[in-house]
């Protein structure tokens, strides 16, 4: 199954000797440069991770308008933003010049959060959940309020005396994407989650962890979650195709650098404690390209998948990156169909 391929960023510097990006300026710069190589190199999105009160990327429509403005193909998006601490009607605004600047190229994971640097840190933004609402229903509602609002009808009363001409009628935010609303992703990690996504008509962006919901493999578990999103999705009557991504950490060993790095890795499925619940975590894979490709054949989660983010280790820096993802892209992809 041919697959649309991109990288996933959580964008991490540290002023350490060792770190390729010692600084949040190294970051973005090389975060640009890695975008604008991975499109030269065939690949299909450019997505960032985003966390609050951490030295990793937090504020993402700057550098996605700045991607945007320096390529014409790539998909450029985000996976997730937490909306426990958005402005939805900003959000907006910022999400609609990012995706104008791109023409119609942004793709937006969005969540309900996850456990963060700051004891609850969505409160240092302004924001705190209603009277007998948790952070995550706050996070939802935020989510559910930019959902509507992306319709773009008017909602706003205009002044009887503006400072300049209106459009009649009631006002809606500007600038307005008409077609950002179906390039809008939800991440799940829950069964139920990834239900209610494909209920309201958002695509599923399935991670690297998961509510351990059986006790299955973590590949196995995401596969029927996203069986169930497209069931969700067919029941309640939506029209077009939904996406759907998960997310993986691959390596193929081709150089003497990639064994140095991760020549030793043994991983497996890990299983721990996360927001009060337990998670099941994907392995990742690390192998000469003939012994990736057959593990890879095996991965029901990434089988069931339209979309694959390739989460990269932006430490050692833009020109290693570049040459990870080239590796995947003319090594592992085309013998599984992928390309």
């Amino acid at each position: 199954m041919s697959k649309s391929i991109g990288f996933l960023s959580f964008g991490h510097w540290t002023p350490s000797p060792h770190s390729q990006t010692r600084s949040a300026s190294d970051v973005l710069h090389q975060s640009i440069d890695l975008a604008v190589a991975a499109e030269e190199l065939g690949a299909d999105g450019a997505y960032f991770r985003v966390h609050h009160f951490a030295r990793q990327l937090a504020s993402p429509f700057p550098l996605l308008a700045a991607i945007g403005a320096r390529t014409s193909k790539i998909e450029i998006g985000t996976g997730v933003i937490d909306m426990r601490y958005e402005n939805p009607l900003y959000f907006l605004e910022d999400a609609g010049a990012a995706d104008l600047i791109s023409d119609g190229r942004l793709q937006l994971g969005i969540s309900r959060g996850s456990p963060e640097q700051v004891i609850e840190g969505y409160k240092y933004f302004g924001y705190h959940p209603a009277d007998g609402e948790t952070d995550a229903d706050m996070g939802r509602r935020h989510a559910e309020t930019m959902w509507e609002l992306l319709k773009g009808e008017g909602f706003a009363q205009p002044n009887p005396r503006p400072m300049f001409a209106n459009p009649p009628g009631l006002l809606r935010v500007e600038p307005h994407s008409a077609g950002l609303r179906d390039r809008i992703w939800w991440g799940a990690a829950s069964d139920a989650t990834a239900e209610w996504a494909g209920q309201i008509g958002m695509n599923l962006m399935s991670s690297t962890l998961k509510q351990d919901e059986s006790g299955e493999p973590f590949h196995v578990q995401q596969r029927k979650q996203i069986e169930k999103f497209r069931a969700a999705w067919d029941a309640a009557g939506h029209t077009r195709t939904p996406r759907v991504s998960v997310s993986r950490s691959i390596f193929p060993l081709v150089s003497a650098e990639d064994h140095a790095y991760f020549g030793q890795q043994q991983s497996s499925d890990q299983v721990g404690e996360i927001d009060n619940f337990r998670a099941v975590f994907g392995r990742s894979y690390a192998a000469e390209p003939d012994q990736l490709i057959e593990q890879l054949r095996e991965d029901e989660g990434i089988a069931a998948a339209d979309t694959l983010l390739l989460t990269v280790p932006n430490q050692l820096g833009m020109d290693y990156n570049a040459h990870v993802l080239e590796s995947i892209l003319t090594q592992v992809a085309p013998a599984l169909g992928w390309r």
